[in-house]
């Protein structure tokens, strides 16, 4: 069975991104892509500016950028409300792309990369959307509910901006699906972790490294496994078979406990806890 690499992909052909370089360097570095989620317009717009910065001086890699949506399918209890909080207070996808835009502005480097469905994207425009996402800076898209059979159309507007189209696969994924995924993807593959919606969890999956192996037949592309991943000890487990690590509801339930001026501080705090560096 041949690896499909990320050469044979039409969206390598287009200016790279900066997530394939951040997880090179990771990887230089002996250590997983550190991806750490925050959803725009929670607890509020401004303080979603000073969580990106945090993130960042938490050694953030990538940073997954949540897009508030209302029937967000793949979210757990966590995540959902985070979209319900924003959602009330007005948040488009409009405010997501400024809010990268004063990002970039800052002097802040970090690829950043939008997780959101496909309905706002679709009705945004999708040429808009990669017009708007590259001139803001936003390196790439996480769509869960998107298909490979439906791809085609973002993917080529995304490609023609020189972002990245990154994909999610599940323990339920056949071969056939993970070698359509590695064709279409750029960036990195997502490894859902669990069948089911995003949570922090005491424990990672048995067969997780089975799992792994599975789609590192089909893909030369980095991996980050996501969904369920809330310490120090799960990070460790995943550096040993993946290139990256997300990190969303545990950061989220961490900050919720806390007033809304210490949470920068503690969001930092939390990602050099949970990596130990």
């Amino acid at each position: 069975m041949s690896v499909v690499t990320s050469s044979e992909t039409d969206s390598a052909t287009s200016a790279k991104s900066g997530i394939a370089a951040a997880f090179a360097k990771a990887k230089a570095e002996g250590r997983p892509a550190l991806i750490p989620f925050v959803t725009a317009g929670y607890p509020n717009l401004a303080m979603t500016d000073k969580l990106i910065s945090a993130l960042v001086e938490g050694g953030a890699d990538v940073i997954e950028f949540g897009i508030p949506f209302s029937d967000p399918i793949a979210d757990g209890v966590t995540v959902q409300h985070t979209s319900q909080v924003a959602l009330a207070q007005g948040t488009t996808l409009d405010d997501a792309i400024e809010a990268v835009r004063r990002a970039r502005a800052s002097g802040i480097t970090t690829p950043i990369a939008f997780m959101g469905y496909y309905n706002p994207f679709l009705h945004y425009g999708l040429d808009r959307l990669a017009a708007d996402m590259a001139d803001a800076g936003v390196d790439g898209l996480i769509v869960p509910d998107l298909p490979t059979e439906e791809s085609e159309d973002i993917r080529t507007a995304l490609c023609a901006h020189g972002r990245d189209l990154i994909f999610m696969v599940a323990p339920t994924s056949t071969e056939e699906r993970i070698r359509d995924v590695g064709k279409r993807a750029s960036g990195f593959i997502y490894c859902v972790s669990i069948t089911g919606v995003t949570g922090a969890r005491t424990s990672l999956a048995d067969d997780l490294a089975a799992y792994i192996g599975r789609i590192r037949q089909e893909t030369d592309l980095p991996l980050a496994v996501g969904f369920g991943i809330s310490k120090r000890e799960h990070v460790e487990e995943v550096a040993k078979i993946a290139d990256g690590v997300v990190i969303a509801s545990a950061l989220i339930n961490h900050l919720d406990q806390l007033p809304e001026c210490e949470q920068p501080a503690a969001a930092t705090a939390f990602l050099r806890e949970v990596t130990g560096r």
